[in-house]
């Protein structure tokens, strides 16, 4: 079975990573970051909605894109690329149920496992979330809300959390490898060294298993393909970040650097998806 991307596919990718270049740039990334209280970017939302990343897979009569779930997950994955900040699953799953979500106006947010992300800046919340209370957040850009009792966490969300930790994990080893190419130690290219070099392939090798796996489970909505997806994608983009560090050397701790960034967003997003207990347990149980 051959599993490349169509020609279309390719150029709602290209188109997707272009308006986000164009929106959301590293200065927009670093702003963000920098604000004294993280806020959806509303403009941003808008463009978004208009662009249709929201309504993707509505149908065409409802006013949707009319695409399907492998291409979401094409979207969902330049967005994880791009750090992109806000609830974007909750609200692209409300589409077609909540009044403004398809187009960008409404921003909602829904618990997903024992946490509920950007609960304050939504306008719809879904669900009782009643006993949510506010706790400290890894990532700067995801306010977070504890729920006492875990929500479940649809299949859908699972696969588009997914994505974005692909893409991410795809960001990170660009950035691991654009540094090992610039930056000198003894006069060679730390690229140049073994140990960056067997860094530099074992992030290779793991992102490409899990795009391999991500795109399967958007074809098939196979649960079990779904929870195989989410562990290697947690995993690509948790220890490609980790390992993002390791190649920029001391550097990579600081604020300045953006590769903290990814590494915290990989560690919320790797619950807000799914716990990977729970993937364990469904691929245990196809045994």
């Amino acid at each position: 079975m051959h599993f490349q991307l169509t020609e279309d596919q390719r150029a709602l990718r290209d188109g997707t990573r272009e308006l986000l270049a164009g929106r959301f740039d590293r200065d927009a990334l670093r702003a963000a970051v920098d604000a004294d209280t993280p806020a959806v970017d509303r403009g941003l939302w808008r463009e978004l909605g208009e662009a249709g990343l929201f309504s993707l897979c509505l149908p065409e009569a409802a006013g949707g894109v009319g695409l399907g779930l492998p291409d979401a997950v094409v979207v969902f994955e330049e967005v994880g690329r791009a750090l992109v900040p806000g609830p974007l699953v909750a609200t692209f799953l409300a589409a077609g149920t909540v009044p403004g979500a398809a187009a960008g106006e409404a921003v909602v947010t829904t618990p997903y496992g024992s946490l509920l992300p950007w609960r304050d800046d939504a306008d719809v919340v879904r669900d009782d979330v009643s006993t949510a209370r506010p706790i400290a957040s890894a990532d700067p850009l995801t306010p977070l809300h504890a729920l006492p009792d875990p929500a479940p966490v649809p299949l859908e969300a699972t696969l588009l959390y997914a994505a974005e930790q692909l893409g991410s994990a795809g960001r990170t080893l660009d950035m691991a490898v654009q540094h090992a190419r610039e930056r000198e130690q003894f006069g060679a290219p730390i690229g140049s060294f073994q140990a960056v070099k067997h860094l530099c392939a074992e992030m290779l090798v793991r992102v490409e298993v899990a795009r391999a796996a991500v795109y399967a489970a958007a074809v098939t909505a196979d649960p079990v393909e779904v929870a195989a997806a989410e562990l290697l994608a947690d995993e690509a983009a948790v220890q490609g970040a980790r390992d993002c560090l390791q190649v920029h050397g001391g550097m990579g701790f600081t604020w300045e650097a953006d590769v903290h960034l990814h590494l915290k967003r990989a560690w919320v997003r790797a619950e807000l998806g799914g716990s990977a207990r729970g993937a364990e347990e469904v691929l245990a149980a196809a045994l």
